[in-house]
């Protein structure tokens, strides 16, 4: 009625000279106002009856709450400063205070002080509040230079704010200073402690938050102890550095203080614990927790991944839906990761599409566990559409972070890397602007090619890394992705250099992952003395170290070390799993200890509780195919208690081409083709069977069964480091600049061997021509050429270090063996299979290569 009295005054003012009476305004009416149009008509009315000067407070208050702010201002503006009026600035100042408008508290707070006005113990808050929002330190720093001015340097409340807003632009130095010298002065409240804890837990600096957090107890003062936002923020800190004592002794302040009933700090509680790994403590908080919401399942899922607890992980996760608790995107998102984390890539799917029926969002957590998922089974296809819906929904969007983005990117990366498109993942790596790529960037795709096959190109990219002027460090992945491209290419001398930039740079070699790939890479680049150097020197060791120390030895042919390790190994404690007792059955094999590999596989049910699976029968198969009891091999073969996989006939067929044994190798490969089995290695060893039985008919019907089925014979080649680099040799190979003088090398070398005794073996030459020939095919074989380019660089004396990608060659190792006799080196040979150290005119492998 009061409005529709002013309109009906406002329309008949100019109609009718009748005297009509004003009407009555008061605060009251304006604070029925609800739209802008109605607060105009009596902002009107107050100039028309002079009245403005009483009402003005009361009209920007109106303006205010109807969210007018610029009506506000103008009437504002206006005003004689006034502390009570202050006020309407700071309400202003707030209503600015949300996205898209941050900038402009900044010009209301210069307005105001242009103006005269001055800022309030209020005001500043808010200001610092947008700086930090906007993470914009330089304007924050001048504003503390105001609160100086204006005598507010001493008032709590501010200097909290400006603590948090150093805290919000990542200056931690300047957050740290100001709340030291608030302390001196004993300008400081829980709320001051709270912030600079908060800020260091933010900046990643958790041991400090901690630190500062154990001080605000000990400070015995009443007013200081720890309330719910103290323990909130410590929680995490103690979560993110493992330190679960420390979080145990605040849960122990929580249930003194009675904040343990907050349903913020039981949920903190829970995060803590799981994160420590502690979840049977986590799942103890969890169900003291009266009113559970989300975030306290999301917290007892995820810690259950966290371990590889996926069963428990996985019944929380129904009960969520049981009791109809609202999935949200951290629920999904925690068990996709469950399911990537052990590799099963069909169940990370299925519940990654049950999250979308069920209308659920995904994130970029989400996509990264996803992407993982699709790498662990090579499910390129969807790792492909996964990479379509980041593109459509996620990726290049305006106002999207970088880092999630990254994070996107790099596990793109590491899927098509996995899922074998490494040219795809390259060139998504290069799509990245230097400066924005981090270390998991230069990880993922350093580690793509050390892991599939690309091992030269691994290590060309980390030296390229390398080269980045400091815009980025390897970490102890980097790295051992770096050792683990070595360890393929026998390159010794730069997994050397690698160990030297390791010290060089204060990794610490205690940290058992980069020290085991040291070992590693030691044993697989023929050095397996300081390989076991780098073992006595652990001061931890686990699983993975001792096999890997066993398994070097065994590809030396150095059995009876081997067993010793295995022996010291169970001395320490440390209970054989399958793995291990498959490295001793591989050591015992290359070595020629017969009897000691039957006596392991025989125990090792009753002995180490071990039921032997394929790779142990395809082990004893191989060692009982080298020593030539090939009928036992069958006879191991048709006792097994399951059906014979690929690599059990590939044994036997390897022991049938040492001993030229035609029938069972024909049998063997039966077998294998039964079992669709496209391993180029298998047809060429039956070929080279019949090449040795002069089947030259089968021969040729074998090679045209691999062309019709499309599978390709890998072509032989040999390497051998030097000074500058590898160097890398084909058959009958004359591309190098200088094969002149080594074709002129091998030839003296083959003459002087002959004097001595040897004889070409031409049932290495697998051809189909006559014997003379045979004889200059096997004087052109890589090894060969790349032993004499190895004696034409190499120091006197020097060890001469030689890779081939094949097993090596029977008369290429016997021609070896003999010109060890008349180099002053020893010659390293590793092949697909072992090591052959030749000297003094033997072999390490003994007969058994």
């Amino acid at each position: 009625m009061l409005f529709r009295h002013i309109l009906l005054h406002h329309s008949r003012r100019f109609s009718s000279s009748a005297a009509i009476t004003p009407p009555l305004i008061t605060p009251t009416l304006l604070k029925q106002c609800n739209s802008v149009s109605q607060v105009n008509l009596i902002h009107q009315q107050t100039l028309v009856q002079g009245l403005i000067t009483h009402f003005s407070t009361n009209l920007i208050s109106t303006y205010i709450a109807i969210s007018s702010p610029s009506h506000a201002l103008s009437l504002l503006q206006n005003l004689t400063p006034s502390p009570s009026a202050v006020y309407f600035w700071n309400a202003l100042i707030r209503y600015s205070i949300r996205p898209g408008l941050l900038n402009h508290s900044f010009g209301l707070f210069r307005n105001m002080w242009r103006l005269g006005w001055t800022p309030d113990n209020y005001t500043f808050p808010l200001v610092f509040k947008a700086c930090g929002d906007l993470m914009c330190c330089r304007l924050g720093a001048s504003i503390h230079g105001v609160v100086f001015s204006t005598g507010f340097e001493s008032n709590v409340f501010v200097c909290n704010a400006i603590v948090a807003m150093y805290g919000r632009c990542g200056e931690l130095d300047c957050a740290r200073k100001l709340f030291d010298e608030m302390c001196e002065r004993r300008v400081y409240d829980l709320v001051s402690w709270n912030s600079i804890v908060a800020v260091y837990v933010q900046r990643g600096d958790c041991k400090n938050a901690l630190r500062l957090f154990d001080r605000m107890c000990k400070l015995g003062d009443i007013d200081m102890r720890p309330d719910v936002v103290s323990l909130v923020n410590v929680l995490p800190a103690c979560a993110s550095m493992g330190a679960w004592l420390h979080g145990k002794a605040v849960h122990g302040i929580a249930m003194r203080s009675g904040s343990f009933e907050d349903l913020f700090v039981g949920n903190a509680l829970v995060d803590m614990y799981a994160k420590c790994g502690m979840v049977d403590e986590a799942s103890k908080v969890f169900d003291r927790i009266k009113e559970k919401d989300v975030v306290s399942w999301n917290a007892m899922v995820n810690g259950y991944s966290q371990i590889g607890r996926f069963e428990d992980a996985l019944g929380l996760f129904e009960k969520m839906r049981e009791e109809n608790t609202e999935l949200n995107v951290v629920s999904w998102s925690a068990v996709i990761a469950g399911f990537a984390q052990r590799g099963l890539g069909c169940e990370t799917l299925d519940v990654f599409r049950e999250m979308q029926v069920c209308g659920s969002k995904p994130n970029e957590v989400t996509l990264v566990s996803l992407l993982s998922g699709c790498a662990s089974v090579g499910a390129l296809l969807h790792g492909k559409e996964t990479h379509c819906y980041a593109i459509k929904c996620m990726l290049n969007f305006e106002g999207s972070d970088l880092e999630d983005d990254l994070m996107v990117i790099n596990a793109l990366i590491d899927m098509y890397a996995k899922c074998k498109s490494i040219n795809v993942a390259r060139t998504m790596f290069d799509s990245i602007e230097p400066k924005d790529k981090d270390v998991v960037s230069w990880t993922v795709m350093i580690g793509g090619y050390a892991q599939h096959g690309e091992a030269n190109d691994a290590l060309e990219l980390f030296s390229w890394m390398l080269k980045q002027d400091g815009l980025v460090k390897p970490n102890c992945f980097t790295i051992s992705c770096a050792l683990i491209a070595c360890a393929r290419l026998a390159a010794l001398r730069l997994g050397r250099q690698i160990h030297a930039y390791i010290l060089r740079n204060h990794f610490d070699s205690a940290f058992l992952y980069v020290a085991n790939c040291l070992i590693d890479m030691y044993a697989k680049s023929g050095d397996i003395d300081v390989a076991r150097f780098v073992f006595d020197n652990l001061k931890q060791k686990n699983f993975v170290s001792w096999t890997s120390l066993m398994t070097g030895y065994g590809m030396h042919g150095r059995g009876k070390e081997a067993l010793e390790v295995f022996d010291e190994m169970r001395r320490v404690g440390l209970q054989p799993d399958g793995v291990t007792l498959l490295v001793v059955l591989y050591a015992c094999s290359h070595s020629g200890m017969i009897d000691q590999g039957i006596e392991f596989f025989n125990s090792m049910s009753k002995e180490f509780g071990v039921i032997p699976g394929q790779e142990h029968y395809a082990c004893m198969v191989d060692l009982l195919g080298r020593a030539g009891r090939l009928n036992e091999a069958m006879e191991l073969i048709e006792g097994m208690q399951m059906e014979p996989s690929s690599i059990v006939w590939v044994a036997l067929l390897s022991g049938c081409r040492i001993h030229a044994n035609v029938e069972l190798g024909e049998h063997a490969a039966k077998q294998l083709l039964e079992l669709n089995s496209e391993n180029d290695g298998s047809y060429t060893l039956l070929s080279n069977i019949y090449a040795n039985a002069r089947r030259w008919k089968d021969v040729a019907r074998v090679r045209s069964l691999m062309k019709n089925s499309g599978i390709r014979k890998r072509p032989g080649c040999s390497w051998v480091q030097g000074k500058k680099g590898t160097t890398t040799f084909y058959v009958a190979d004359k591309t190098h600049p200088q094969s002149k003088q080594i074709y002129e090398i091998l030839r003296g070398l083959t003459q002087r061997i002959k004097v001595l005794g040897y004889v070409p073996e031409t049932s290495f030459a697998l051809h189909d021509v006559d014997d003379e020939e045979k004889v200059d095919l096997l004087f052109e074989h890589s090894e060969k050429l790349a032993l004499a380019y190895g004696i034409l660089i190499s120091a006197p004396g020097a060890p001469i270090r030689i890779t081939k990608n094949l097993r090596v060659c029977g008369d290429c190792h016997n021609a070896i063996t003999y010109i060890s006799m008349i180099i002053d080196h020893e010659i390293i040979l590793r092949d697909s299979s072992r090591f052959h150290h030749f000297k003094k005119g033997s072999c390490s492998c003994s007969g058994y290569w």
